[in-house]
C-alpha cells in the first residue's frame, strides 16, 4: 500500500541578500523539518570559543521577512550535548523590519576550547507567523484554569 504525502504546503517568501560572497543561505537539513541550518561565515579561516566564552558569529546576509513573520534562531542539539555550545539568547528573535546582519550569539558552556570553522552550521533558524494585532485588556479577576499559577516545576520531573 502506497502512503500519500499529505503534507500541507506552507509557502511564504524571505528576500535575501548576501553580504558575504562566502556565506552559505539558510537551508534545510531533512525535508520538512521545521529549522534552516545557519552557517558561520568568518573572515579568517577558523575562530576558537574558548570554555567560558561567547562570541557574535556573522552568517555573511541580511534578511527580509514578510510582516507578521518572524525568524527565531536556535542551538543546534547536537553542538549543545557534544561540546556544551548553545546560542546565548535562546530562542533570539529577529524581527520582520530587522534588515542588518544575521548574527548568532554562541556560548561555550563546555570544558574544552571549541573550533568554529568558516560554513560550519552554528544554529538553526525557524520561520513562524506571529499574531500582530493584540489587545491588552486589564481585569479584575483571571479565569480558572486547571493549571493555576502553578509554575516552575509545578508538572514535577
Amino acid at each position: 500500500m502506497v502512503k500519500e504525502n499529505h503534507r500541507k504546503e506552507n509557502n511564504m517568501k524571505v528576500k535575501f541578500k548576501k553580504l558575504n560572497e562566502k556565506a552559505l543561505l539558510p537551508v534545510q537539513a531533512h525535508d520538512g523539518d521545521a529549522g534552516f541550518d545557519l552557517y558561520a561565515c568568518l573572515d579568517t579561516k577558523l575562530m576558537i570559543l574558548m570554555s567560558g566564552e561567547r562570541a557574535l558569529i556573522q552568517c555573511g546576509f541580511s534578511m527580509e521577512l514578510p510582516i507578521g513573520a518572524e525568524a527565531q534562531v536556535r542551538p543546534r542539539s547536537g553542538l549543545a550535548i557534544k561540546h556544551g555550545v548553545t546560542v546565548l539568547n535562546s530562542p533570539g528573535t529577529i524581527d520582520a523590519g530587522y534588515r542588518g546582519p544575521v548574527g548568532v550569539i554562541l556560548a561555550n558552556l563546555g570544558k574544552d576550547s571549541f573550533v568554529v570553522n568558516h560554513g560550519d552550521r552554528i544554529a538553526q533558524m525557524v520561520i513562524a507567523e506571529v499574531v500582530q494585532n493584540v489587545i491588552f485588556e486589564e481585569v479584575g479577576e483571571l479565569s480558572d484554569s486547571e493549571r493555576g499559577e502553578g509554575g516552575f516545576g509545578s508538572s514535577g520531573k
